[in-house]
């Protein structure tokens, strides 16, 4: 059974700056690409930043700039660093490992990833 754990989450100010951690366990992590979703209240899940086996990263277009995905596969986790950050970046960050192994460009469709984390409030607020 995967599980995903995230951490790092909190309240900072318009302009401030969070690292997001997620520790996995349960299968071959270095396999699977991993992405990170969040959830606004009354909006829908929305993809933020995905990170393929090999490295590669893709982002959505709001954060693109000022959000880095990494990876550190000798501790089997997952970071966001996220950097000039602004009050509607606020919402529910989730950790999420994708469905099939070894892809060549991961998903970003919340239906491609198997395995989620419980998330981690994120609120940018003066």
């Amino acid at each position: 059974q995967v599980q995903l754990v995230e951490s790092g989450g909190g309240l900072v100010q318009p302009g401030g700056s969070l690292r997001l951690s997620c520790a996995a366990s349960g299968r071959t992590f270095r396999n699977y690409a991993m992405g990170w979703f969040r959830q606004a209240p009354g909006k829908e899940r929305e993809f933020v930043a995905t990170i393929s086996w090999t490295g590669n990263t893709y982002y959505a277009d709001s954060v693109k700039g000022r959000f880095t995905i990494s990876r550190d596969n000798a501790k089997n986790t997952v970071y966001l660093q996220m950097n000039s950050l602004k009050p509607e970046d606020t919402a529910v960050y989730y950790c999420a490992a994708e469905s099939r192994p070894f892809t060549v460009v991961p998903g970003t469709g919340y239906d491609e990833y198997d395995y989620w984390g419980q998330g981690t409030q994120v609120t940018v607020s003066s």
